[in-house]
């Protein structure tokens, strides 16, 4: 056994747990342990095979059975095992029978994410790789002592087309207080895989043009609501805090934007955020927000409100194989769509801000728990999908049934395909998305005509165009969250306590009088800083001082 979680670190994970679970979200949370210390009782086995960067050769398989588990995501896909289907057991048969292994999946619910991961972390029962998108709660995992250090020599060894893929990547952003914390996957970014779509049948019934705005959206949304037609709905913000984009000052100064952006902590007390609450408070009072948002807790709520012409805007990641476009048709066969600029959500004395992927993708450690031949496993599994013929057959699966080739190498998904070899309603992203982010042919005009395909429904490929030439105009705004190169402690302490707050205070200050709205979000402030975000900001503020910061944009 490495490194194990600590009794206080197991209380402080179960504390977080309730804490989101009682303010009724699947957001992130946090415990309030300290950081638990590396246990010095490694087994024989690690040291024998670990010794003087000496590695045992397990290209001829085990000499006896190892078990690993890979999580994956379940996304409540209909009609689909996520733990056992086709490409899992291909997995089994090319890969874990050829070298001795049993692949396990493990199933962590989408949006139930970081509940799912501590309730397994505090019980010991947590797959052999923990992961998550978003890196402040990367390191709260890391913090708490759920993972272990990694030895770059042994990555190399065990996984060394993964290694010179990912090296760079790996080294730069993987140290954590000067330790090896963290692998990643590959990431090619894209964002027009990203769609705000609206109903475009509706803008045409009250004669209205694209929003570019957010005073032009409330101006169609006004028009909508006279016609009887549908409001704009979202989904409750829970985690991944980035509502705020496009109301950020343009004069905002790149030490502000690292002191406040934060995906795991919503900034409440900055004004980025008071500029958000006023406008939809302004929204929800005007009757052009759904009146009842704040029930959206999960997405099929959310995507519901779209699908039965209650709200005339949605927004998703776009894939093939979604079912949105389809049920909406289902619903009203006249129905049109058309992509909204993200423009349309910034107010005027913002930029269309956004939300710029760091240079990796999926972030990535190995469970505390985990053996050392067990770690070799997992590390020859993700050398194993980054093969480009593996990696390749997991995303479009078996040529002439589930896609064919066109004159320039791009894969056609056949949409009528129903066999046991269909892919996931997300082309199967949950599996490969521990080495690649989106997939690509290394060419951006060949990317895009392939996404087309394979990022829309048959017959709406425009959808990608529209959304392809929005982000060409937004390029400029991108911004990354500022990467911290040491733990913020005061962040794992309060984050669970804050973000219950947060959605209190954030569905109040969104659904009160106008003539209330200062008071109470003034008294939220307060409430809210003496609650342990002053403790964060401080934090942070010392580290972007001392320098402790990778990236500021």
């Amino acid at each position: 056994m490495k490194k194990q979680i600590t009794k206080a670190a197991a209380m402080g994970m179960a504390a977080a747990m309730a804490a989101t679970l009682l303010a009724g979200c699947g957001g992130a949370a946090s415990s309030t342990a300290a950081s638990s210390t590396a246990s010095s009782a490694a087994t024989s086995t690690d040291a024998a095979s670990a010794e003087a960067g000496s590695y045992t050769d397990y290209t001829a398989g085990f000499p006896e059975k190892v078990t690993i588990q890979i999580p994956v995501y379940d996304r409540g896909f209909e009609g689909w095992d996520v733990t056992n289907n086709y490409y899992t057991q291909y997995v089994q048969k090319e890969f874990g029978d050829k070298y001795n292994i049993n692949v396990e999946y493990v199933s962590v619910g989408r949006s139930t994410e970081v509940q799912d991961y501590m309730q397994m972390i505090a019980a010991h029962t947590a797959p052999d790789i923990i992961m998550h998108y978003d890196m402040p709660q990367a390191v709260n995992y890391y913090s708490e002592g759920a993972m272990q250090d990694v030895d770059y020599d042994e990555i190399a060894f065990y996984a060394p087309s993964y290694w010179a893929s990912m090296q760079s990547t790996v080294e730069t952003y993987g140290k954590l207080d000067g330790k090896n914390a963290f692998i990643f996957a590959e990431r090619d970014p894209i964002y027009y895989n990203f769609v705000r779509l609206i109903r475009q049948d509706w803008l045409d019934q009250v004669g209205a043009e694209m929003p570019t705005t957010w005073e032009e959206l409330q101006a169609v949304l006004a028009k909508w609501k006279e016609a009887g037609l549908g409001t704009m709905s979202e989904q409750l913000i829970t985690k991944s805090f980035t509502y705020e984009y496009g109301f950020i000052d343009a004069a905002t100064t790149d030490d502000e934007k690292a002191l406040y952006l934060d995906l795991n902590v919503a900034p409440f007390t900055w004004s980025a955020t008071e500029n958000y609450l006023k406008a939809r408070n302004t929204q929800y009072n005007a009757g052009l927000l759904d009146s009842e948002f704040y029930l959206n807790t999960e997405e099929p709520q959310y995507k519901a409100k779209f699908v039965a012409g209650q709200s005339g805007i949605y927004a998703l990641y776009m894939s093939s194989g979604t079912d949105v476009i389809s049920s909406l048709l289902a619903n009203d066969p006249e129905a049109k769509l058309a992509v909204m600029p993200a423009s349309a959500l910034a107010s005027a004395d913002s930029h269309q801000y956004y939300y710029q992927y760091p240079p990796y993708g999926m972030i990535m450690g190995i469970n505390a728990d985990t053996s050392a031949e067990e770690r070799a496993a997992v590390y020859m599994y993700l050398d194993w999908m980054i093969q480009p013929e593996n990696l390749f057959f997991m995303q479009h699966g078996i040529e002439g049934e589930t896609y064919t080739l066109d004159a320039d190498g791009i894969a056609l998904q056949n949409a009528d395909y129903t066999g046991e070899a269909k892919l996931s309603q997300n082309n199967n992203k949950d599996y490969w998305c521990l080495v690649q982010e989106i997939a690509n042919y290394g060419d951006e005009a060949k990317d895009l005509t392939s996404n087309k395909v394979t990022l829309a429904p048959a017959g709406y490929e425009d959808l990608i165009q529209q959304a392809y030439d929005y982000d060409k105009l937004d390029q400029q705004y991108g911004i990354i969250t500022p990467i911290f190169t040491k733990a913020i402690e005061s962040s794992s302490e309060y984050a669970a306590d804050l973000n219950a707050l947060w959605q209190e205070a954030y569905v109040d200050c969104v659904t009160c009088a106008p003539e209330e709205f200062d008071a109470k979000y003034a008294e939220y402030k307060q409430e809210y800083l003496d609650a342990g975000y002053q403790e964060i900001l401080d934090e942070k503020q010392s580290l972007i001082d001392s320098g402790d910061v990778l990236q500021i944009k």
